[in-house]
C-alpha cells in the first residue's frame, strides 16, 4: 500500500514511521504546514524534518508554503476555533495530493499528539478521504508519543515547544507567565 503521511515535524514522525514500517508499510512523508509561525520556526521544523527523512532513508515531498496571511484569513474572526481550519487545511491538502500523486491512502503524524483533538482530526480526515476518493489510513499513534519524544531527544532533533500557530505560542507564554507568578 502506498501511503502519504502528512508530517508536522520530525519528532512526531519518529514512531509513526517506525510503527508503519513494522506493519510493512513504507510511507512517503508530506510537509504541508502553512500554520507554523513565525518563519524562523517554520524553517527550523522543515529543515529538521528534511535532515531526519534523509537519515532514515524515507521519501519526503515538500509543499514549501509559509502561509501566515492565508492562515489568519482562514481563521478570522473565530480565532478560538482555529484548530478546525488548521486540521481541515492540512488534511484535505494531504488527501488531494495523495490522490493526485497516485497514493492509495493518507495519514498524519498529528495522530501521535495527545495535545490535539483526535476525534475532530479523524472526522475531518474521513471527510477528506471521501471528498478526494482516497483511503484514510487511521492509526492512533498516541501510545507511542513518549517513546517518540525520547528517541527524538536521543537523536538530537529540534524539539518545538508549541503546535505551531502564533496563537498556540501565545498560549504557551501565557501559561508560562502564570506559573512564574505563583
Amino acid at each position: 500500500m502506498k501511503v502519504l503521511m502528512h508530517t508536522c515535524c520530525a519528532p512526531c514522525s519518529v514512531m509513526c514511521i517506525e510503527s508503519l514500517r513494522q506493519e510493512g508499510i513504507e510511507p512517503n512523508l508530506y510537509w504541508f504546514n502553512p500554520n507554523i509561525h513565525p518563519l524562523k520556526e517554520y524553517k527550523m521544523r522543515k529543515n529538521t524534518l528534511t535532515e531526519y527523512a534523509s537519515s532514515v532513508k524515507i521519501k519526503l515531498i515538500i509543499e514549501n508554503e509559509y502561509g501566515l496571511r492565508r492562515f489568519i484569513e482562514g481563521i478570522f474572526p473565530n480565532f478560538d476555533n482555529r484548530c478546525v481550519f488548521c486540521y481541515r487545511d492540512r488534511l484535505e491538502k494531504t488527501a488531494a495530493t495523495a490522490k493526485e500523486k497516485g497514493f492509495d491512502a493518507f495519514t498524519s503524524t498529528l495522530f501521535i499528539s495527545p495535545y490535539q483533538n483526535h476525534e475532530l482530526m479523524k472526522a475531518i480526515a474521513e471527510k477528506a478521504a471521501e471528498k478526494y476518493g482516497v483511503q484514510f489510513l487511521y492509526r492512533d499513534f498516541r501510545p507511542l508519543f513518549k517513546e517518540g519524544q525520547e528517541k527524538a531527544r536521543e537523536l538530537g532533533l529540534y524539539m518545538q515547544k508549541y503546535c505551531g500557530c502564533v496563537f498556540s505560542e501565545e498560549d504557551r507564554y501565557k501559561k508560562h507567565k502564570k506559573t512564574e507568578a505563583k
